[in-house]
């Protein structure tokens, strides 16, 4: 069958559709997204303004126009931490499902990070063994650890990249006090979560998702994503640590003219470096290997497992 999720995200919504069935690998079939920024759109009260909402219900009509172009038969929408945490989520969501007919399922932060970890074993496989799973979202950072398709701890910080960008690094390029205010705050809040999967032992892998792992890795000289899906590509800690004071002097100009960087995220890079280099020391990890997949994966498996 063609399955479609639809996800609304920090930072955009992305439609993707997948031919697949129970016990297969999903093929992918169509991508269609579209740069919201939901987690920038908040006021100062914590809410999705009007002008916010108008644009998610524009977007998410167009995803739908999409899906049914492609012949999606089932369509997964869900949302993640910009609506999750909105001081007005429900009448957003309420507005939403009457204006296009989509209800939205707002995913808990762990969940998230169990979706994703499902995502990443499956990828991976049982050889792999015990696995850390990091991923940088807009609004949240997802962790991950366990042996089994079921993580042993979950937990969703809000360490988005384009969170932090926000609240934290408002100059172009910013002040090094601003620089080190936020490494202080991304370390503290990591920091205290450490102790939570220290005590299942070290990992045998660890594997990040997400678009910021995958533009910092690609900078630091991973393979081009026209290299395709299986080409491995890892991030070291060693390069990561030279990178990120070189991105802090840079403007967001800059940073989008480095290989695999976009522009629509180049502004939000180094928040996300910063929120990388301190999960990588603190978790002692000295290099990673970014997964494909991710998320929205994970939520088609889990559709597909029930399906089965």
């Amino acid at each position: 069958m063609r399955l479609g999720v639809l996800d609304v995200g920090s930072n955009t919504v992305h439609l993707l559709v997948v031919d697949a069935h129970p016990g297969a690998c999903p093929l992918p079939a169509h991508s269609h997204k579209a740069e919201l920024r939901l987690a920038q759109l908040l006021d100062a009260d914590g809410a999705i303004g009007d002008d916010g909402v108008h644009k998610l219900i524009d977007v998410v009509r167009d995803a739908l126009q999409a899906a049914e172009d492609k012949g999606v038969e089932d369509l997964l929408p869900f949302a993640t931490s910009a609506v999750r945490e909105a001081t007005n989520a429900d009448d957003v969501l309420a507005r939403v499902e009457a204006e296009t007919g989509v209800r939205l399922q707002v995913l808990a932060g762990a969940e998230e990070a169990r979706l994703t970890f499902l995502a990443v074993r499956r990828w991976f496989g049982w050889s792999a063994g015990k696995l850390l799973v990091l991923d940088i979202g807009g609004g949240s950072l997802e962790i991950a650890y366990g042996m089994d398709e079921e993580p042993d701890a979950a937990v969703s910080l809000p360490l988005g990249a384009g969170r932090l960008t926000a609240g934290w690094l408002p100059g172009d390029p910013p002040e090094p006090d601003a620089v080190r205010a936020l490494r202080r705050h991304v370390r503290t809040e990591i920091a205290r979560t450490v102790g939570e999967f220290s005590r299942f032992g070290a990992p045998d892998h660890v594997v990040a998702t997400s678009k910021t792992f995958k533009q910092l890795a690609r900078i630091a000289g991973a393979a081009r994503s026209a290299e395709g899906l299986y080409a491995q590509r890892e991030l070291k800690r060693e390069s990561l640590e030279a990178w990120v004071p070189r991105l802090a002097g840079m403007t967001t100009q800059q940073r989008a003219e480095l290989p695999g960087v976009s522009d629509g995220r180049a502004g939000q890079l180094l928040a996300g470096a910063l929120v990388a280099e301190g999960a990588m020391d603190l978790f002692g990890v000295e290099s990673l290997e970014i997964c494909p997949w991710a998320l929205r994966e994970g939520v088609i498996l889990r559709r597909l497992d029930h399906m089965g």
